[in-house]
């Protein structure tokens, strides 16, 4: 009688392997920027909010956003630029030359569009999609994975099936906290 199993005649058999692309797509999952692409206005407020605090070149700019959002979000060149040439041609924005680059500042009507805005930021805690609200999450998530792995690699076949229990409680669960709101 042949087995079912197709890597080798046990369920065993390639665990690493499976494993191992497990953990790529849960990385790949958790790896990707999930806010790469600013909702309208999102750019804007950034860059008047940035600017309120002090004058800044674009790339600077640009840092700054992806520092603030733990890396989550890096706008590009091609949106942060035509920002600030509109907000330049709606008179928020001057530039001055300093060392062969642009600086950019706000103006006297720019500081009282923030103050009336109110210009959010993408970084603030109160922002649903940004980096310090779920930088727990990945980190547990992958730390997890890497336990998992380590039984796999070391544990008895015992201690493997109690640890797939575990994970798969740990799902329910997840599941569960989703349901609550």
């Amino acid at each position: 009688m042949r087995n079912s199993y197709p890597t080798g005649g046990f369920p065993g058999a390639n665990f690493e392997g499976r494993l191992q692309e497990a953990l790529d797509e849960l990385r790949s999952r958790f790896e990707k920027p999930s806010a790469t692409r600013a909702g309208r206005g999102e750019v804007r407020a950034a860059v008047l909010s940035l600017l309120a605090e002090r004058p800044m070149h674009g790339y600077q700019i640009i840092r700054e956003i992806e520092e603030r959002t733990d890396g989550s979000w890096k706008p590009s060149p091609g949106s942060v630029y035509p920002t600030l040439q509109l907000l330049a041609d709606e008179g928020f924005v001057s530039t001055e030359e300093s060392e062969g680059r642009k600086i950019y500042s706000l103006t006297d009507a720019g500081r009282e569009e923030v103050e009336a805005s109110g210009a959010s930021t993408p970084w603030a805690p109160s922002a649903p999609e940004t980096g310090s609200r779920f930088a727990a999450l990945p980190k547990a998530g992958m730390e997890l994975a890497q336990a998992a792995a380590q039984v796999g690699r070391s544990g008895s076949q015992e201690q493997v099936k109690e640890a797939v229990a575990v994970l798969e409680e740990a799902r329910r669960r997840l599941y569960s906290i989703l349901a609550q709101g």
